[in-house]
């Protein structure tokens, strides 16, 4: 049971009674007839268990985005009924306005709309529905609690999508689905054109021009069907915060966008993800929805605090097939994690592919080079230029792997590594 916020003033009205009768049995009184009522409301109450709650599925939402959850509740009883609803949900889905109050008359049904704005992504689940049936009186009512399974996965936000219409522009100029076709460089054949002063002579069809009174060469575009496989660094590195936003996040921004691009150029996608084990392996070669499944795969991964195996995440690289591809890691540039882990690896992936460190830089790095009005800040000044030249030679020593380098910002690494990928298509090198 419990009371309503009736019962306090209805209390502090026996001062007066005890004013005109000063005296311990007034009180005494008094508290006895307001218990009366309680009890008398409390018994006219209609049982919440005449009310059935159902609650409807939620579907998805992405992080940060308005969703809303849905309860029908039916007054099944011969009675009508005055209830306070509250349909329950864990703190990070950012339930809103979830007490509904509501009369509902013998057999009628209502729909209940709770907002819900994710705060993080992952599964979130709910509590339960909290029913309360008030009586006549609204002194007290009955209340009831009833598991309700429920959830609503939250997917990454993809606020890179945005950078989206442009790349695409750009790959239907290289794949020849605008006016403007890219042809020479590549490794796909295009067509078959007259032989032009300046033309490479090893692009001659010979068997062509014998069928033709002039000298014929072939034409290339960038290849299509390429692999792009993306590795996704989940350890503790992952888990520091870039201007409040957990690195793995904006690297999954990025991944995001660069499937999306990929998926329409008609190449295959896969993605591997994981730190001292492996946590996800999806291939997603071939589907319509693939940003989908992608999304999907992604609102499950967390950090974790341990360092990364970068042999069992190689591995898993290599078990996807022997077919040259982009191998892009998205991990930080943490030179001690990459020396002692990632580096030992890198030779045996290079030989097979093509791969593209893209590491999510802190501009908070720049700017505390920058301030140095006190000694404080010459200190964090010196220790930030340390920092900075240590990333810097990690970056050489990659580079002279045979490695690109992409450290750059949260909000710059996805643009820039979609524009490495239509840059390396351009050139016919993925």
């Amino acid at each position: 049971m419990s009371i309503t916020g009736r019962v306090p003033p209805l209390l502090l009205l026996g001062l007066l009674a005890v004013l005109a009768r000063p005296a311990l049995s007034t009180l005494a009184l008094w508290l006895l007839a307001v218990a009366a009522l309680v009890g008398l409301d409390l018994l006219l109450a209609p049982a919440p268990r005449r009310v059935s709650a159902e609650r409807l599925p939620a579907g998805r939402v992405r992080a940060g985005h308005e969703a809303s959850s849905s309860v029908a509740v039916e007054n099944t009883g011969s009675r009508r009924v005055s209830l306070v609803v509250r349909d329950a949900w864990q703190p990070s889905a950012g339930a809103r306005g979830n007490r509904h109050r509501l009369r509902l008359a013998a057999g009628e049904r209502a729909l209940l709309l709770t907002p819900l704005h994710p705060t993080r992504r992952g599964l979130l689940a709910a509590e339960g529905i909290t029913l309360r049936s008030h009586g006549p009186l609204g002194l007290a009512a009955r209340q009831q609690t009833r598991e309700a399974p429920g959830s609503i996965r939250a997917v990454p936000p993809f606020e890179s999508r945005k950078h989206l219409p442009s790349r695409l522009a750009r790959l239907r100029e290289l794949d020849g689905r605008s006016a403007v076709r890219v042809r020479g460089q590549g490794t796909e054949f295009d067509s078959l054109r007259e032989y032009v002063a300046g033309d490479d002579v090893r692009s001659i069809d010979w068997r062509a021009s014998a069928r033709n009174r002039s000298v014929v060469v072939r034409t290339w575009q960038p290849e299509r069907d390429r692999r792009v496989v993306l590795v996704l660094d989940t350890s503790r590195v992952s888990a520091a915060r870039v201007e409040d936003v957990p690195r793995l996040d904006s690297a999954m921004e990025a991944a995001l966008l660069l499937t999306a691009l990929a998926a329409r150029a008609g190449d295959r996608v896969d993605l591997v993800a994981g730190d001292h084990r492996v946590r996800t392996r999806l291939r997603l070669a071939g589907a319509r929805d693939a940003v989908s499944r992608l999304e999907d795969a992604l609102a499950r991964l967390t950090p974790e605090i341990a360092e990364a195996d970068w042999t069992a995440l190689a591995g898993a690289v290599q078990s996807l097939g022997r077919q040259r591809a982009l191998v892009v890691l998205l991990t930080p540039l943490e030179p001690s994690a990459v020396e002692e882990g990632l580096l030992p690896v890198l030779p045996v992936l290079v030989s097979h592919h093509r791969v593209v460190v893209a590491s999510v830089r802190d501009p908070e790095l720049e700017r505390l080079t920058q301030a140095r009005s006190g000694l404080d800040e010459v200190y964090a000044a010196a220790a930030a230029e340390q920092a900075l030249a240590r990333r810097g030679s990690t970056a050489e020593l990659l580079e002279t792997l045979g490695v690109t380098v992409l450290d750059v910002s949260a909000d710059a690494l996805p643009p820039a590594l979609a524009d490495h990928y239509l840059a390396l298509k351009a050139r016919g090198l993925l």
